[in-house]
């Protein structure tokens, strides 16, 4: 994506890390935040020497710049900006950038090749355009927490951004195929995602199943409705596994590893569902087995047997495992402020154009001078606009 240049207008979370996706593969992304109230991620989560790392990631192959978009001044240096880039995510609340006048039309008038990627909680339209959104809100209204958690439990939200980061895949897709119907028809467009959706695709097909049916996914835990035994067992050295039956073949070695061949020949056993209905026969035959032996030795039968199966891992397995570290999938990265940083490497690898992280996230407004100079912009003005409290 060398020569595409995106303005990344975004806070929290789903619209800054579409922009770092198109940064790790060549873009030249342009963080621009207010002067006084920078990105809130930067104080999200730990911090180390008052620096917050989280934003190492997320602000990661960005420049920085600070920009008021609420004064005359900054709102044309923000369409100045706009007619050399290709690509503006913002997530304001529907009317936000319309109040300011650098709305679609605007935008486009200055550059009609523009691509405009909003991402707001629920859409720029609808009875619920204009509520404050995040992406708790779409784990819960799409359907996810319902269906997580124990039969016999709460509704349960994930402990990270989920529905922020589909939301951040689904937006990155959005604006690629924006681009290429920009390359076939000349001009540029408005792309409009709401949170709340992603998630809802990717949960499936639930509408299809009540639409046609009137059936309600329900809560399973760690189990399935479509196939077992699928569920999580403890080892003997108080250590945790994952096990998948989803091909028949797999569900048939497992039951053969734990000594358990005769359930095989039962008539419920030759479908995925049929299994399911019979879980807690396979789960205690499953659980038995494995927790009269230690992790290592459980990976190892599965192994040998060609069964599916992993083991749970915290942050410091993932770190420690080989096929992560072959994959160089956590990769180190040099950083002025903190020295020597490991995070997650670029999402894919790609054989001819491979991405790469050249930068962690930059102080605020690191860039702003560089960015204003190569608009043509003095020293001088500079320092009054800074003065003016615009930059």
């Amino acid at each position: 994506m060398a020569g595409l240049r995106v303005l990344d207008l975004a806070t929290l979370f789903a619209g800054p890390l579409a922009a770092t996706l198109l940064g790790d593969f060549g873009a030249e992304v342009i963080k621009i935040e207010h002067p006084r109230r920078p990105d809130p991620s930067r104080g999200h989560g730990p911090s180390k020497d008052g620096i917050g790392l989280w934003w190492k990631l997320l602000g990661r192959n960005k420049r920085t710049m600070t920009l008021d978009l609420s004064t005359d001044e900054g709102r044309a240096l923000l369409l100045r900006l706009a007619t050399e880039a290709d690509v503006v995510i913002e997530n304001f609340r529907p009317g936000t950038l319309e109040k300011w006048g650098l709305g679609p039309d605007q935008l486009h008038a200055a550059n009609p090749r523009l691509v405009l990627a909003r991402v707001t909680g629920f859409g720029q339209f609808g009875p619920y355009a204009g509520r404050p959104g995040f992406g708790t809100l779409a784990e819960a209204m799409s359907g996810f927490a319902a269906v997580t958690g124990e039969p016999d439990g709460p509704p349960t939200l994930p402990p990270f951004g989920l529905a922020d980061s589909v939301a951040a895949l689904s937006t990155a897709f959005a604006v690629l195929t924006a681009l290429a119907g920009r390359a076939a028809g000349g001009v540029g467009q408005v792309v409009d995602l709401a949170i709340i959706e992603p998630l809802l695709t990717v949960l499936g097909p639930q509408p299809l199943w009540y639409d046609q049916l009137g059936y309600v996914q329900p809560r399973t835990g760690n189990r399935s409705t479509n196939n077992a035994p699928r569920n999580t067992y403890r080892t003997s050295d108080g250590q945790w596994v994952a096990v998948s039956t989803s091909a028949q073949s797999v569900a048939e070695r497992v039951l053969r590893l734990v000594g358990r061949p005769e359930l095989i020949d039962e008539p419920w056993f030759g479908s995925g569902a049929g299994r399911a209905a019979h879980a807690d026969t396979l789960d205690e035959a499953v659980g038995t087995w494995i927790a009269r032996r230690d992790r290592a030795a459980v990976l190892a039968a599965f192994e040998a047997a060609e069964a599916a199966i992993a083991p749970i891992y915290d942050v410091r397995d993932v770190l420690d495992d080989p096929q992560y570290r072959a994959l160089d999938s956590v990769t180190e990265v040099p950083d002025e402020e903190l020295g020597p940083l490991r995070m997650q490497n670029v999402l894919f690898r790609l054989s001819a154009t491979p991405g790469a992280i050249r930068w962690a996230g930059r102080p605020h407004g690191a860039d702003t001078d560089a960015v204003l100079g190569e608009l043509g912009l003095s020293a001088g003005e500079i320092a009054r606009l800074r003065t003016a409290g615009t930059l």
